[in-house]
């Protein structure tokens, strides 16, 4: 007849154990979070202005260029 042990974990690897299983997919998640939130802000002029146009690269993309002539605000 087989015989149950228990093979108790010491308590300062449970935070490693937990992060080596679950941080690559928790990051990831994160990551497409973040991504989509932006995606779906990105037509506010407040995330455009303060945000998307002092992106390094792609930043001229949503930088506003319409003449002050041109605003309605």
């Amino acid at each position: 007849m087989s015989r149950y042990t228990l093979y108790a974990e010491p308590e300062h690897k449970r935070v490693f154990t937990f992060v080596r299983r679950w941080g690559t997919s928790m990051g990831l998640w994160g990551a497409g979070t973040g991504i989509l939130a932006l995606y779906m802000l990105s037509v506010t002029p407040l995330v455009k202005r303060e945000f998307l146009s002092k992106v390094p690269v792609v930043g001229g993309y949503w930088a506003d260029k319409t003449p002050a002539s041109d605003k309605p605000f």
